[in-house]
């Protein structure tokens, strides 16, 4: 194929389709679909050990990619859910009469065509079929050739329903996996009104450093959580212990801790062994790592500036100690994606200071920044974690898929 233009014009022209689609129909097509994904979980689970068979068990994205009977069942749940939350469009933001006569209103209309890079996640590519299905809009996957077999099973099936449902399958469009497409999706500014990155910070940066398209960026996730002096250490280490290891390939894993030099000995004493259960690697500053040294921590490595705002995506972290609240503030201010971060402590005081002076789309106190998710926060599904400010912020879901529309009635006015 010598170029995506084709696909592209498919799938704007499928926007029609889907906006005639009523409330209902839609809502059928995703609990249909959620049907269909649970019926064909022996398919999806073959096609994506295809995928699972090509990866190294070293390499950390291999959690990311793996479906497996569990995560089947809880896609079709998010379909169910995204179905039954309103829709989005249609809403009446403003409504007024001219002196003159004219009758002006502002509604909520679909963004159009959505355009989506992402890497090797699968259950992207349910969760944003649904969001764009559900909110009128058409959308354009361009994932990564790590989970190609499961993809194009996926995608097949969404057609199927789409099909079944009288609709245009171009609602859903998924685009060969070559490089080269990129930069023609990139540029695609006829064909395509946004662009989402969902992946890595090299890929989110090459987006929007080279798109004409729109962009919003859902970013890599750089998450720290700060165990202040006063915080009950129990539950602060078993906080630090589910944010790194309850499953760290994900964008609101834990990557720093930061902790205040009154109580380090006592936290890293507590979490080490949570820690150790899971073979995590710390790289330590030097008074945490003279500490964890002192316990026996047996994965350790002295820190260096380069572990300090990285993601690890992996079993792996990094410790910082500070003197106090404004020490770990200004850390977490320098190193931060603005993605989530949290505080443990029972000074309520310092606690509410930390939820307004930290700059991120969500902050934490008491617990684990592992929520930081769409379906948690009760929109059903996401696409990303957006960490700008424009358009959308923290997890870009379904309310967040419109634009605004004038809609201007009159009787033979002019000016």
């Amino acid at each position: 194929m010598e170029s995506i233009q084709a696909l592209l014009i498919e799938a704007s022209e499928a926007t029609r389709s889907i906006n005639s689609a009523t409330d209902g129909k839609k809502q059928e097509v995703l609990h249909q679909l959620g049907q269909e994904i649970v019926a064909n979980t022996e398919l999806i689970i073959s096609e994506n050990k295809k995928d699972l068979d090509r990866m190294p068990d070293t390499d950390p994205k291999k959690d990311r990619l793996l479906l497996n009977e569990a995560r089947i069942k809880d896609l079709a749940t998010s379909l169910n859910d995204v179905a039954n939350l309103p829709d989005p469009t249609g809403k009446l933001l403003l409504e007024n009469t001219t002196k003159n006569g004219l009758q002006i209103q502002k509604k909520t209309v679909p963004l159009g065509v959505v355009g989506v890079i992402y890497e090797s996640r699968p259950n992207v590519t349910i969760d944003v079929a649904a969001l764009c299905i559900r909110s009128g809009n058409v959308c354009v996957l361009r994932g990564g050739s790590d989970a190609l077999y499961t993809n194009i099973v996926l995608i097949d099936i969404i057609h199927k329903v789409l099909r079944d449902a009288g609709l245009n399958p171009a609602i859903v469009q998924l685009l060969p996996t070559d490089r080269k497409y990129i930069s023609e999706m990139l540029t695609a500014v006829k064909y395509i009104d946004i662009i989402i990155p969902r992946g890595s910070q090299q890929l989110i940066d090459f987006v929007r450093e080279n798109s004409l398209v729109p962009t919003i960026e859902t970013g890599a996730g750089v998450c720290h959580t700060y165990v202040e002096k006063t915080a009950d250490l129990e539950k602060a280490a078993a906080i630090v212990v589910n944010a790194k290891v309850s499953r760290p390939s994900v964008c609101n894993a834990l990557d720093t801790i930061v902790v205040d030099r009154a109580v380090v000995k006592d936290l890293l004493r507590l979490a080490a062994p949570g820690l150790l259960a899971y073979y995590v690697e710390i790289f330590a500053d030097e008074e945490s790592h003279r500490i964890l040294k002192e316990v026996r921590y047996p994965h350790l490595q002295q820190a260096t500036e380069e572990d300090f705002g990285r993601e690890f995506l992996d079993f792996k972290c990094s410790v910082k100690v500070v003197e106090d609240y404004e020490e770990a503030v200004k850390h977490i201010s320098r190193y931060s994606s603005k993605h989530s971060e949290a505080i443990i402590t029972t000074n309520h005081e310092l606690g509410e200071r930390f939820l307004n002076e930290i700059d991120a789309a969500a902050v934490y106190i008491n617990a684990s920044t592992r929520f930081t998710d769409g379906g948690v926060f009760g929109l059903g599904a996401e696409i990303g974690i957006s960490t700008q400010k424009l358009h959308a912020r923290g997890p870009f879901a379904l309310e967040k898929l419109v634009t605004e529309k004038w809609y201007v009635r009159g009787d033979g006015q002019v000016r």
